[in-house]
This record gives C-alpha cells, sequence and structure tokens, in this order.
C-alpha cells in the first residue's frame, strides 16, 4: 500500500479539521498540520491531501504557503480540499484555482477535488448567528467518506 498524508489547516471553527479526519481515517494516511511537518517529508508520501477554509475565494495562505515551498517531484499524486461559507462545484473550482496551480507547477497530479459548506461567522454575518450553523453536517462527512473512498484506488 503506498503511503498516505493528509494536510489540514483549519482554525476557526475547526470544519475544515472534521473532513481532513474523516478522509485521512478512511484512507489510513497519516494526518497533520501545516507548521508540524518537515517539507522535505512530505516526498516520502505517494498522496498527498491538502485542505484548508477557504477565505476571500482561497485557501487559507499557510496551507498555499506550505504548497509553494515543496520541492518539484515525479510521479506523486494530492488531492484537495476545503471547506466553504459560500459552495458549489463551480465555486470549488475557482475556490481551489490557487493550490491546484501551485501543486501542479511542483510536478502533483491532481487526482480529486472535494468541498463542502463550513459554518461560518466571519465578518458582519456573525451578528445574524452566521451561515451555515451545523455544517459540515453527517451528510457532509458521509460525502466525504465517500470521496475518500474514491481515492483509494490511487492508494
Amino acid at each position: 500500500m503506498k503511503k498516505t498524508l493528509v494536510v489540514v489547516y483549519s482554525y476557526h471553527h475547526m470544519n475544515t479539521e472534521k473532513i481532513a479526519r474523516v478522509i485521512a481515517e478512511k484512507l489510513k494516511a497519516n494526518l497533520n498540520h501545516p507548521g508540524d511537518i518537515d517539507i522535505e517529508e512530505i516526498k516520502n508520501y505517494d498522496l498527498v491531501g491538502f485542505g484548508a477554509g477557504i477565505d476571500s475565494g482561497k485557501h487559507y495562505e499557510p496551507i498555499l504557503k506550505l504548497a509553494a515551498d515543496l520541492p518539484v517531484v515525479k510521479n506523486k499524486m494530492a488531492f484537495i480540499f476545503s471547506t466553504s461559507a459560500i459552495f458549489g462545484e463551480k465555486k470549488m473550482v475557482s475556490d481551489h484555482a490557487a493550490l491546484r496551480d501551485i501543486l501542479i507547477s511542483k510536478g502533483y497530479d491532481i487526482v480529486g477535488e472535494f468541498s463542502c459548506p463550513g459554518f461560518n461567522t466571519n465578518s458582519f454575518i456573525k451578528y445574524f448567528g452566521g451561515m451555515n450553523r451545523g455544517r459540515p453536517n453527517p451528510e457532509d462527512l458521509a460525502k466525504a467518506e465517500d470521496f475518500a473512498v474514491g481515492l483509494k484506488k490511487y492508494i
């Protein structure tokens, strides 16, 4: 079995961490945060997942910085995941563009992408109780698990 790693940056309501844990468990992958892993260690994995919440249309900076600092690789696969206040297939493609472009430039083949709603209390919406309360919910976590099952063919 190939070695798998899931790297997640999640801090606000830990939305993305919930998704990361489901994916990591299903793939029997190691789970780390950007500040807790040695960049050189990442190249020892065959499949690496990169995830964070979305801020202003892109992943949070710590995950983008980690990706930018990666060495160039060959024959390595990656997947991308996120949670966000506003979501949908087209939005995911747009939100993931910056991270996807960095990973491709580093030589990674992107084998899957996943996004779901996350509870958000940023900005003025906190005064109205936030958006997507209770998300990710059990249905979102089940979809993340299904996504991970689909990735098993790569490991």
